[in-house]
């Protein structure tokens, strides 16, 4: 199955526009997994199974995982979110970015050593350098487009030709690189009214939009700005307030507590 039609039945099936993403902080982890060598696979695993049935979506931040030598834990990780939930969407938050040869590399790590349905990348460097993400069959390639950090504005709304540069990122997805693969976009939601630029431009196209949660990204303006005309056509990643919504023994019971409510904050501006 297609990244976009995979995307759409996870929609259907779980009418949900929730992505959970996985950025397991070993300092952050609760009491009872430290000290375990698989805290993190454990952790995970846990919070998967806890706010699947919220979520249309996961999303491993690789970085967490690299950074801790735990790349082993991640392949584990992503084959349990295949197996134990074939309906919901894979995607690795990865950002990569670089010439061809070496995003081929990159593109072969994220859907064949880790099996996952899309990936994000940085557009920086052009065509020939997201081409092989593209050349995927059945792939998807999520482009930064707008990101929700401030820091994006020393480039992102740069004026090119009277227009932001945000925007002609957006074109150039819309128009030419989603003809040669399967692609979305991620745009922040701390920018609202930016999210609905890039939606009159890219049409139906999927936006991966993170900021919710502990970054203030408010739900409301973000679902109003950028859902489609079906009620879809968002991903709204939401990490850290489900994470680790307790530290406790109760910690993926809490995660599903806060999972849920979000899910039902973005159902009900949708309805």
């Amino acid at each position: 199955m297609s990244f976009h039609l995979k995307l759409a039945n996870a929609w259907r099936t779980t009418e949900s526009m929730l992505c959970v993403g996985l950025d397991p902080d070993p300092s952050r982890l609760p009491i009872s997994l430290r000290g375990n060598a698989n805290a993190i696979e454990q952790f995970c695993i846990a919070i998967v199974d806890a706010t699947a049935g919220a979520a249309c979506a996961f999303k491993p931040q690789i970085a967490y995982f690299a950074a801790q030598g735990a790349e082993a834990q991640l392949e584990r990780i992503c084959a349990y979110i295949r197996e134990a939930h074939p309906n919901h969407v894979l995607i690795l938050d990865a950002k990569r970015g670089d010439i061809g040869s070496t995003a081929e590399q990159y593109a072969h790590e994220a859907f064949v050593r880790y099996g996952a349905d899309a990936v994000t990348v940085n557009p920086y460097l052009g065509t020939d350098s997201v081409e092989p993400f593209l050349r995927h069959e059945g792939k998807g390639t999520i482009i930064l487009c707008r990101t929700s950090n401030p820091g994006g504005d020393d480039f992102q709304s740069l004026m090119v030709d009277g227009q932001p540069l945000y925007t002609h990122v957006a074109r150039r997805v819309a128009n030419q690189w989603n003809n040669i693969g399967e692609c979305a976009l991620v745009v922040g939601a701390t920018y609202p009214a930016e999210v609905g630029i890039v939606r009159d431009i890219v049409g139906d196209l999927p936006l991966l939009v993170p900021g919710v949660g502990a970054q203030g990204g408010e739900v409301e303006a973000t679902v109003r700005a950028g859902s489609t005309g079906a009620g879809t056509g968002l991903i709204i990643n939401s990490s850290r307030a489900v994470l680790y919504a307790s530290s406790g023994e109760d910690f993926a019971e809490a995660a599903s507590q806060v999972a849920v409510a979000t899910r039902d904050e973005i159902r009900s501006v949708t309805l």
